[in-house]
């Protein structure tokens, strides 16, 4: 009776430890699915020739914000600045900060310094943020009504580290539409250290 009860025991834990490990695996893979269908409208391109070793995701002309098929790099050989243009409206600033730190922190107290510009982040994390910036308008109660306008731009700020060396990834100073700042934000989401194995 003992040895009966004793391999009905081992016979529920082990179905048990089989049940559960399946579900993980599904769970893993629909992950895996929903990371690949995230960018179903961009390419991968590899840096490494502009002296950048890493790969990063930029749109192709399926993005709907006209872009073209072949990103522009341009780059002088020695200097620390990269601009990636796809298309009119998405460039992308890369500079090479050598092995500064916190640089994210860093811009966001500047921007709260600036009276000028109320700054609302969309997207707020450690090593990326997405703002709009809208100009404000001082003295409205004498104001033309042609003065208050509302001005609004995006911009998107980044910082990562490959190979010990801090990257800065930002939109042009002038900003964006708010879908090129949603797409850039993606784009530098993807930046990363080229994995060799997959060449």
């Amino acid at each position: 009776m003992l040895r009966l009860f004793y391999s009905f025991f081992f016979f529920f834990f082990v179905s048990i430890l089989v049940l559960s490990g399946c579900g993980e695996t599904v769970d893993t893979s629909s992950e895996d699915t929903q990371e690949e269908e995230d960018y179903y409208d961009f390419t991968a391109v590899n840096l490494t020739k502009h002296g950048i070793p890493a790969l990063l995701m930029l749109p192709d002309e399926t993005a709907n914000i006209g872009a073209s098929t072949h990103p522009e790099i341009r780059h002088k050989e020695g200097d620390f600045v990269w601009e990636i243009q796809v298309g009119s409206n998405f460039v992308l600033h890369i500079e090479d900060f050598g092995d500064h730190t916190n640089m994210v922190a860093t811009k966001k107290k500047e921007l709260k310094q600036h009276s000028m510009f109320k700054i609302t982040y969309l997207m707020d994390e450690k090593d990326l943020i997405v703002y709009e910036r809208t100009l404000l308008v001082k003295g409205l109660k004498n104001a033309s009504p042609n003065v208050g306008v509302e001005h609004k731009s995006y911009h998107v700020y980044a910082e990562r580290v490959i190979d010990g060396i801090t990257f800065e990834l930002r939109t042009m100073d002038e900003g964006v539409e708010k879908k090129t700042a949603v797409l850039l934000a993606k784009s530098i989401k993807s930046f990363q250290k080229l994995d060799r194995s997959n060449l």
